[in-house]
């Protein structure tokens, strides 16, 4: 079992505040991804993500958006966001589900409070292996009332993948998202009753 660094805190926010911390969180983004950043590929520079993080803050947006950064001795050291979908949410306009005998529509039928969608979970680089993503992951998901959580994993990202898994998630199919770059994604979906 990983003992957690001494000094972790957890601090919410929601997406008005999240946007006045825009600078730390593309700073945590910087420091989790610097081999997805020095890859090149357009999808994972930061100007990229923090494009799509100002689409999920923006204040036009009715979802009821959930940021949670980690931090030690007041260092940020790593993030989650998500919030829940709401009805026709564009999250599942490409998905392509695994069972050909699933029924589409009642799988993507969302009410506002039937699935949590998990945007985002990084660890600065320097913490990486100490159980900061585990305890990230359950703080954000532990108080939820949705039914389910669903993210997007790369399929090639074995370490994250394996970790989901481990956590209780199963994928369903794959989707690609409709930012500009986006790569196809395994979808995942985890039980939250």
């Amino acid at each position: 079992m990983t003992t957690l660094p001494v000094g972790l805190e957890f601090e919410h926010y929601d997406k008005a505040q999240a946007r006045d911390l825009r600078t730390v969180v593309e700073e945590i983004y910087r420091r989790s991804y610097i081999e997805a950043i020095a890859s090149g590929d357009t999808f994972d520079e930061p100007e990229s993500f923090m494009a799509r993080f100002d689409a999920y803050t923006n204040p036009a947006q009715t979802s009821r958006f959930e940021l949670v950064i980690a931090r030690i001795d007041s260092e940020p050291v790593g993030q989650t966001w998500g919030w829940p979908l709401r009805p026709n949410a564009a999250w599942w306009g490409n998905l392509e589900l695994d069972d050909p005998d699933a029924d589409r529509q009642e799988f993507i039928t969302e009410t506002g409070r039937r699935t949590f969608a998990l945007s985002e979970l990084m660890v600065c680089a320097q913490y990486q292996g100490h159980g900061i993503a585990r305890a990230l992951h359950d703080d954000l998901l532990g108080h939820r009332p949705e039914e389910r959580a669903t993210l997007l994993v790369e399929p090639e990202n074995s370490r994250a993948y394996a970790k989901y898994v481990k956590w209780g998630w199963h994928r369903v199919g794959t989707l690609r998202p409709r930012w500009p770059e986006a790569p196809r994604l395994d979808v995942l979906i985890r039980d939250l009753r």
